[in-house]
Protein backbone atom coordinates (compact mmCIF):
# COMPACT_ATOMS: atom_id res chain seq x y z
CA UNK A 1 0.00 0.00 0.00
CA UNK A 2 3.01 2.36 0.90
CA UNK A 3 4.70 1.60 -2.34
CA UNK A 4 1.53 2.17 -4.47
CA UNK A 5 1.23 5.64 -2.31
CA UNK A 6 5.06 6.53 -3.21
CA UNK A 7 4.66 5.70 -6.95
CA UNK A 8 1.12 7.59 -6.89
CA UNK A 9 2.63 11.09 -5.46
CA UNK A 10 5.56 10.38 -7.92
CA UNK A 11 3.50 10.32 -10.96
CA UNK A 12 1.68 13.31 -9.81
CA UNK A 13 4.66 15.40 -9.12
CA UNK A 14 5.89 14.53 -12.32
CA UNK A 15 2.89 15.92 -13.97
CA UNK A 16 2.49 18.92 -12.25
CA UNK A 17 6.37 19.65 -11.82
CA UNK A 18 6.29 19.13 -15.75
CA UNK A 19 4.05 21.97 -16.29
CA UNK A 20 5.66 24.65 -16.71
CA UNK A 21 6.65 27.88 -18.97
CA UNK A 22 9.08 30.55 -18.68
CA UNK A 23 6.53 32.99 -17.28
CA UNK A 24 5.45 30.82 -14.43
CA UNK A 25 8.94 29.40 -13.85
CA UNK A 26 9.41 33.29 -12.68
CA UNK A 27 6.12 33.77 -10.68
CA UNK A 28 6.37 30.29 -8.59
CA UNK A 29 10.67 31.31 -8.35
CA UNK A 30 9.22 34.31 -6.43
CA UNK A 31 6.27 32.37 -4.71
CA UNK A 32 8.66 30.65 -2.29
CA UNK A 33 10.60 33.23 -2.00
CA UNK A 34 10.39 34.49 1.90
CA UNK A 35 11.62 38.45 0.72
CA UNK A 36 9.39 39.10 -2.04
CA UNK A 37 6.30 39.10 0.81
CA UNK A 38 7.71 41.44 2.79
CA UNK A 39 5.15 44.04 1.55
CA UNK A 40 2.51 41.56 2.38
CA UNK A 41 3.28 41.29 5.91
CA UNK A 42 4.21 44.92 6.44
CA UNK A 43 0.13 44.81 5.12
CA UNK A 44 -0.71 42.65 7.46
CA UNK A 45 1.41 43.94 10.63
CA UNK A 46 -0.36 47.44 9.89
CA UNK A 47 -3.79 45.93 9.85
CA UNK A 48 -3.13 44.03 13.04
CA UNK A 49 -2.48 46.60 14.70
CA UNK A 50 -4.84 48.40 13.29
CA UNK A 51 -7.48 45.75 14.28
CA UNK A 52 -5.85 44.88 17.95
CA UNK A 53 -4.14 48.12 18.97
CA UNK A 54 -1.94 47.26 22.03
CA UNK A 55 -3.36 43.71 21.85
CA UNK A 56 -1.05 43.24 18.81
CA UNK A 57 1.68 42.40 20.82
CA UNK A 58 -0.15 39.08 21.50
CA UNK A 59 -1.21 38.38 18.33
CA UNK A 60 2.31 38.66 16.58
CA UNK A 61 3.65 36.72 19.86
CA UNK A 62 1.20 33.87 18.72
CA UNK A 63 2.15 34.46 14.99
CA UNK A 64 6.09 34.15 15.81
CA UNK A 65 4.72 30.70 17.73
CA UNK A 66 2.90 29.41 15.04
CA UNK A 67 5.83 29.21 12.69
CA UNK A 68 8.29 28.49 15.28
CA UNK A 69 6.39 25.44 15.62
CA UNK A 70 5.62 24.67 12.09
CA UNK A 71 9.47 25.06 10.87
CA UNK A 72 10.66 23.38 13.94
CA UNK A 73 8.37 20.13 14.24
CA UNK A 74 8.86 19.96 9.79
CA UNK A 75 12.53 20.73 9.45
CA UNK A 76 14.14 19.55 12.35
CA UNK A 77 11.78 16.76 13.83
CA UNK A 78 9.71 15.15 10.75
CA UNK A 79 12.72 15.17 8.08
CA UNK A 80 15.30 14.04 10.28
CA UNK A 81 12.87 10.91 11.24
CA UNK A 82 11.62 10.36 7.63
CA UNK A 83 14.40 11.06 6.12
CA UNK A 84 12.92 11.19 2.66
CA UNK A 85 15.23 12.41 -0.12
CA UNK A 86 13.29 15.47 -1.92
CA UNK A 87 12.76 14.53 -5.93
CA UNK A 88 15.23 16.93 -6.76
CA UNK A 89 17.79 14.72 -4.99
CA UNK A 90 16.58 11.34 -6.49
CA UNK A 91 18.87 10.23 -8.94
CA UNK A 92 16.50 8.21 -10.98
CA UNK A 93 14.31 11.14 -11.45
CA UNK A 94 17.13 14.31 -11.59
CA UNK A 95 16.76 14.20 -16.09
CA UNK A 96 13.24 14.62 -15.49
CA UNK A 97 12.76 17.06 -13.22
CA UNK A 98 12.14 21.08 -13.79
CA UNK A 99 14.08 22.69 -11.08
CA UNK A 100 13.78 26.62 -10.18
CA UNK A 101 17.05 29.08 -10.28
CA UNK A 102 16.84 28.20 -6.33
CA UNK A 103 18.08 24.68 -6.97
CA UNK A 104 17.21 21.58 -4.99
CA UNK A 105 17.09 22.79 -1.95
CA UNK A 106 18.30 20.51 0.97
CA UNK A 107 18.65 16.38 0.92
CA UNK A 108 15.69 15.77 2.39
CA UNK A 109 11.66 16.98 1.69
CA UNK A 110 9.15 15.31 3.82
CA UNK A 111 7.21 17.60 5.12
CA UNK A 112 7.32 20.78 2.89
CA UNK A 113 8.53 23.89 5.97
CA UNK A 114 7.25 26.44 3.35
CA UNK A 115 3.86 24.68 3.12
CA UNK A 116 3.29 24.34 7.25
CA UNK A 117 4.24 27.67 7.55
CA UNK A 118 2.33 29.07 5.21
CA UNK A 119 -0.38 27.37 6.40
CA UNK A 120 -0.34 27.86 10.07
CA UNK A 121 0.26 31.58 9.57
CA UNK A 122 -2.65 32.07 7.33
CA UNK A 123 -5.24 29.44 8.90
CA UNK A 124 -3.99 31.35 12.35
CA UNK A 125 -5.63 35.29 10.48
CA UNK A 126 -8.27 33.37 8.64
CA UNK A 127 -9.77 32.56 12.03
CA UNK A 128 -8.75 35.28 14.08
CA UNK A 129 -9.86 38.40 12.25
CA UNK A 130 -13.47 39.87 11.85
CA UNK A 131 -15.55 39.11 9.30
CA UNK A 132 -14.97 43.15 7.59
CA UNK A 133 -11.30 41.57 7.02
CA UNK A 134 -12.99 38.55 4.79
CA UNK A 135 -11.06 40.08 1.32
CA UNK A 136 -7.78 39.33 3.25
CA UNK A 137 -9.03 35.76 4.11
CA UNK A 138 -9.27 34.58 0.71
CA UNK A 139 -6.01 36.92 -0.63
CA UNK A 140 -4.34 34.64 2.90
CA UNK A 141 -5.63 31.53 1.07
CA UNK A 142 -4.60 32.02 -2.21
CA UNK A 143 -1.32 33.23 -0.70
CA UNK A 144 -0.89 29.86 1.00
CA UNK A 145 -2.18 27.44 -1.79
CA UNK A 146 -0.24 29.23 -4.15
CA UNK A 147 3.71 29.17 -1.89
CA UNK A 148 2.67 25.25 -1.46
CA UNK A 149 2.05 24.43 -4.94
CA UNK A 150 5.03 26.56 -5.49
CA UNK A 151 7.29 23.75 -3.84
CA UNK A 152 6.21 21.34 -6.43
CA UNK A 153 6.42 23.35 -9.86
CA UNK A 154 9.74 24.38 -8.05
CA UNK A 155 11.19 20.50 -8.11
CA UNK A 156 11.86 20.73 -4.27
CA UNK A 157 8.61 18.64 -2.95
CA UNK A 158 6.44 16.00 -3.63
CA UNK A 159 2.34 16.55 -3.20
CA UNK A 160 2.59 14.29 0.07
CA UNK A 161 5.54 16.63 1.76
CA UNK A 162 3.00 19.73 0.53
CA UNK A 163 -0.19 18.10 1.66
CA UNK A 164 0.75 16.92 5.16
CA UNK A 165 2.62 20.24 5.67
CA UNK A 166 -0.51 22.05 4.87
CA UNK A 167 -2.40 19.93 7.39
CA UNK A 168 0.22 20.33 10.21
CA UNK A 169 -0.30 23.99 9.77
CA UNK A 170 -3.55 24.26 10.22
CA UNK A 171 -3.24 22.17 13.41
CA UNK A 172 -1.11 24.85 14.98
CA UNK A 173 -3.02 28.35 13.31
CA UNK A 174 -6.10 26.64 14.83
CA UNK A 175 -4.32 25.86 18.61
CA UNK A 176 -2.60 28.87 18.59
CA UNK A 177 -5.88 30.81 17.60
CA UNK A 178 -7.85 28.90 20.44
CA UNK A 179 -5.38 29.41 23.10
CA UNK A 180 -5.26 33.24 22.68
CA UNK A 181 -8.56 33.94 22.61
CA UNK A 182 -8.64 31.19 25.64
CA UNK A 183 -5.78 32.87 27.56
CA UNK A 184 -7.00 36.72 26.62
CA UNK A 185 -10.98 37.09 26.87
CA UNK A 186 -10.30 40.74 26.51
CA UNK A 187 -10.56 40.18 22.23
CA UNK A 188 -13.25 41.69 20.40
CA UNK A 189 -14.09 39.36 17.63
Amino acid sequence: MLEKIKELDTHLFLYLNGIHNPFFDQIMYWASDKIFWAPFYLLIVYIIIKQYKRQSISVFIAIGLVITFCDQTASHLIKNIVKRLRPSHEPALQKFIHLSEAGPGGQYGFISSHSANAFGFATFLILLLPNKYNWLKGILLFWAILVAYSRIYNGVHYPTDVIVAMFLGIIYGYLAKTILVKHDLSYKY
